[in-house]
């Protein structure tokens, strides 16, 4: 069965999907920061500079639905169907991991499953992805003028998902900042985003900002009407020093299966000119936004896993969970919202 390294998308997608949309945090220890308001830390975020540093981090999730073990791969499930599986891996799972970030665009992802580790190392122009368990490993080289795109091996951290997190949600988001917290050993601000509308399945998200650097330690988001968290992301240890630079060296173990593939689309075109066949058609705003994925040539509602975990509704199947839902049409097509079903049924009927 050829390999898709598409199972990587839930680094951008689960981001994507509760940011339209991510409050607990470890409060005891917290040593006293200044008193800043909302705008406040909210600046403090968004102002960060480039800061080397390397971490550990832990991602739990209870969003109603059973747990996937890492690496699962679905029986002729290839391209469309691996990669929505593999998003429903890293929504439902937890997951351990280091990163290690150094100079620009210098950074190394090592997620740990059930059956190995995955790792993403970027230095510079040349990008690695390698599986423990398969022993393979992909290559790609981008073009000079990347830019950010580099960056997206740190997707499943709490730095990037806060990132995500705040660029959608802040114009139609309540802000607070309540007591001071700690996290992974350092003492940061507890910066709350509320939505301004029930029509969403989020009843907060938490952020956990360092008090000195202003980079995100934490973010924990609550489903409406709930107490306990059902995603949360943290670092549990943290080094600003400068990681070593032999960590984003990488050379393939001996008899590793290596791919040499092409950037991807978005990497050689500028936001303003990317093709929208590589982009999600996006209804609505803020929390109540709604991402279409176009029908792919596999029906996803066909697949074994997928009919197990969904149920039949009006136009489609149903994955319903705490957080998130998803819609597979009947028409192929996958609508995807931290929304009621009603919102996602609305959606695909004004396509």
């Amino acid at each position: 069965m050829a390999r898709t390294w598409s199972r990587w998308l839930p680094a951008a997608v689960v981001p994507l999907v509760i940011a339209g949309s991510v409050a607990f945090a470890a409060q005891a220890g917290a040593e006293d920061l200044p008193e800043r308001s909302p705008g406040d830390v909210l600046a403090l975020l968004a102002d960060r500079g480039h800061q080397p540093f390397s971490g550990e981090f832990e991602q739990t999730s209870d969003v109603g639905l059973p747990q996937l073990p890492g690496g699962v791969e679905v029986p002729g499930g290839d391209g469309d169907a691996a990669a929505v599986t593999s998003a429903l891996e890293a929504l439902t799972s937890d997951h351990t991991g280091r990163v290690f970030v150094g100079e620009e665009h210098q950074a190394r992802l090592q997620v740990f499953d059930t059956f190995g580790e995955r790792d993403v190392i970027v230095n510079g122009s040349d990008v690695w992805v390698y599986e423990s368990a398969e022993n393979a490993a992909a290559h790609t080289t981008l073009p000079a003028d990347a830019g950010d795109h580099a960056t997206t091996g740190e997707q499943l951290t709490p730095d990037a998902i806060a990132d995500r997190v705040v660029e959608a949600a802040v114009p139609t988001t309540e802000l607070s900042v309540r007591e001071d917290v700690e996290v992974a050993g350092r003492a940061a601000y507890d910066l709350v985003l509320t939505p301004r509308t029930d029509a969403t399945l989020v009843g907060e998200v938490a952020i956990a900002v360092d008090g000195e650097t202003g980079q995100p330690l934490q973010v924990t988001v609550t489903a409406r009407g709930e107490q306990a968290p059902a995603f949360r992301v943290a670092y549990t240890l943290l080094d600003l020093t400068a990681p070593d630079a032999d960590l984003f060296a990488f050379t393939p173990p001996a008899g590793a299966d290596v791919e040499e593939v092409s950037p991807p689309a978005e990497a050689l075109q500028g936001d303003e000119t990317r093709s929208p066949d590589h982009e999600p058609t996006v209804i609505g705003t803020g929390w109540e936004s709604v991402a279409i994925i176009e029908a792919g040539e596999r029906a996803l509602a066909d697949q074994p896993l997928l009919t197990q975990l969904t149920s039949a509704v009006d136009g489609g199947r149903l994955l319903s969970t705490d957080l998130v839902n998803v819609l597979i049409a009947d028409d192929g097509r996958v609508l995807v919202g931290a929304v009621p079903l009603e919102r996602l049924q609305a959606a695909a009927g004004s396509e």
